[in-house]
């Protein structure tokens, strides 16, 4: 695995991790990419200290970023529990209704096995799993 920085066209920077410098740059050309802040494709390497850290500064560093993921994660779910309606265990069914004009159209998240995560996907109904990070948990 491979660590780069990452700006955005809106100067938002972050860190992507990727199998090797080749997928990197395919992925970047593909613009598969995209900036958590804000979406964009438009992106470019930072510059980047070369990692000469002692263990101990890179534990707590990792710690950091750790801590600051989760903390991330949890305001994502803020925002999709605030601006989404939950349907449960409905998630594939109500995923499909939208899709195919059947009922309005709006911001839903729910469950779905994996077998249905992948029915909706083949059916090209837009969906995604997102990791989901309790609230009150923060090691």
């Amino acid at each position: 695995m491979i660590s780069f920085n990452l700006r955005c066209s809106k100067d938002h920077e972050f860190e992507g991790w990727f199998h090797d410098s080749t997928s990197f740059e395919k992925d970047l050309k593909r613009r598969r990419i995209e900036c958590p802040v804000c979406g964009d494709s438009n992106l470019e390497r930072a510059l980047s200290a070369p990692n000469i850290a002692s263990s101990e500064q890179r534990d707590a560093a990792r710690r950091d970023r750790d801590r600051a993921m989760r903390e991330t994660l949890r305001a994502f779910r803020r925002h999709v529990e605030t601006n989404a309606e939950n349907v449960g265990e409905r998630f594939a069914e109500e995923a499909r209704r939208i899709h195919y004009g059947e009922t309005e159209k709006r911001a839903i998240y729910g469950e779905a096995s994996a077998d249905e995560t992948r029915d909706l996907v083949e059916e090209g109904v837009p969906v995604a799993p997102i990791p989901w990070i309790e609230e009150a948990k923060d090691n």
